[in-house]
């Protein structure tokens, strides 16, 4: 299976993730050029070559009306009181969703790349919501609304479309830490949006750098695109890229982007099991919502005699070894057994991915699973019962109907 593996040991950012992906690349200069034809106004990408202690790497710039915007930080150790907010060589325009809509829909790119682009955006209009308790309709993207933020975002996702992995792993992240100065004042690394966007990823906080790594648009990106995080699989290598970031540190400030084969999946998993017999149905549903909240692969449920000839039931529970000890929490908080029995076993999978499909009814997503030499699709239910609600027809006809497009 092709997989792209994308090494986070030093955070991530829109720009070295683009150039990370761009190295990849056999035609860097002609797609460079795609990119420099994708419509944003004003902007130009530039690909220039770098290294960081020692490693040879790209950095993907944006040039905006033919200046380039850096960033400014604020490390731990600075006198926070001794920095006051002002305005870069050119005004920063704080955006709105809907005026990023436009930009997007003027560019000459994919509906595909649009789609993602749109749904990045939503993602990070989410996590400013969530952080700052301002309606979604209400956000005013400050940093991740400039047009540099913009090309990164979309030009990382045409990049991703042009190396067409089947899928994408992510190692833990880096976050960084101390303060980074932003449009909202001096925040704590990571910043607000950020920590919300890595809510369920796994990060850790830098023991050494004090300074932002994981940047919103960074986060979101992952977000979006990433179907599993664990360290690098086992592979075969084809390509390694790597982008760097504006700064230096003591340890190599780049993300690194691998290109390779992986073979169909084996994972170790737990399967945690319990009896209960003084508890109603509506009380196991809930406790099976709560398991699946915390991270359970599979839950269900077997009918049983239990002492003294009580019907009972059976409560099953799959889980990662990294969530075995809050899925043990959570049966226990959330049910009345004294006592979980574990097996450890492997789990074969098919490798999953969502496509997009047109139709006469809208954009439908189908579920494809490969491996093993088995190949299958699956149509999304929650997309054909809305089609069937909206036109009248039944759920069978529309499948038999769409399975064609």
């Amino acid at each position: 299976m092709k997989t792209l593996y994308i090494e986070c040991k030093m955070g991530v950012a829109g720009d070295m993730l683009g150039a990370a992906l761009l190295d990849l690349l056999d035609e860097q200069e002609e797609v460079l050029a795609e990119l420099n034809e994708i419509g944003i106004k004003g902007v130009e990408f530039k690909l220039t070559d770098t290294e960081k202690c020692g490693i040879k790497s790209k950095h993907l710039r944006v040039l905006i009306n033919g200046q380039e915007e850096i960033p400014e930080y604020i490390a731990s150790d600075e006198r926070l009181d001794d920095h006051e907010h002002h305005e870069h060589e050119h005004n920063h325009i704080h955006r709105t969703l809907y005026d990023i809509e436009d930009i997007i829909e003027a560019m000459t790119v994919s509906k595909d790349i649009k789609s993602d682009v749109r749904e990045i955006y939503e993602l990070l209009a989410e996590a400013e919501s969530q952080a700052h308790g301002v309606p979604v309709d209400r956000i005013h993207f400050h940093e991740v609304g400039n047009l540099d933020a913009i090309a990164d975002i979309t030009a990382s996702c045409y990049l991703i479309h042009k190396l067409e992995p089947e899928k994408i792993i992510v190692s833990p992240i880096n976050v960084g830490g101390g303060m980074v100065k932003t449009a909202h004042g001096v925040l704590p690394v990571p910043a607000p949006a950020t920590a919300t966007l890595l809510k369920g990823i796994p990060s850790y906080e830098s023991e050494y750098v004090r300074s932002e790594l994981c940047t919103p648009t960074g986060a979101a990106l992952i977000k979006y695109f990433a179907d599993e995080f664990k360290p690098q699989p086992l592979m075969a290598v084809e390509k390694i890229g790597y982008g760097a970031g504006n700064k230096d540190f003591a340890q190599a400030n780049v993300v690194r982007a691998v290109l390779g084969e992986t073979t169909d999946e084996i994972e170790n998993v737990i399967e945690l099991a319990c009896n209960i017999d003084d508890m109603t149905a509506e009380e196991i549903g809930f406790a099976t919502e709560m398991l699946f909240e915390a991270g359970a692969l599979e839950v269900y449920t077997i009918a049983a005699d239990m002492k003294k000839n009580r019907p009972g039931t059976l409560l099953y529970c799959v889980c990662k070894l990294d969530k075995r000890d809050l899925i043990v929490q959570t049966i226990f908080k959330h049910t009345t057994t004294l006592g979980i029995r574990e097996n450890i076993c492997n789990r074969y999978v098919l490798s999953r991915e969502i496509q997009k499909i047109d139709t006469p009814y809208g954009e439908v997503r189908k579920k494809v699973s490969s491996g093993y030499n088995v190949s299958r699709f699956k149509l999304e239910y929650d997309d054909i019962a809305g089609i069937a609600k909206r036109t009248g027809k039944s759920i069978l006809d529309l499948k038999k109907e769409l399975e064609e497009c």
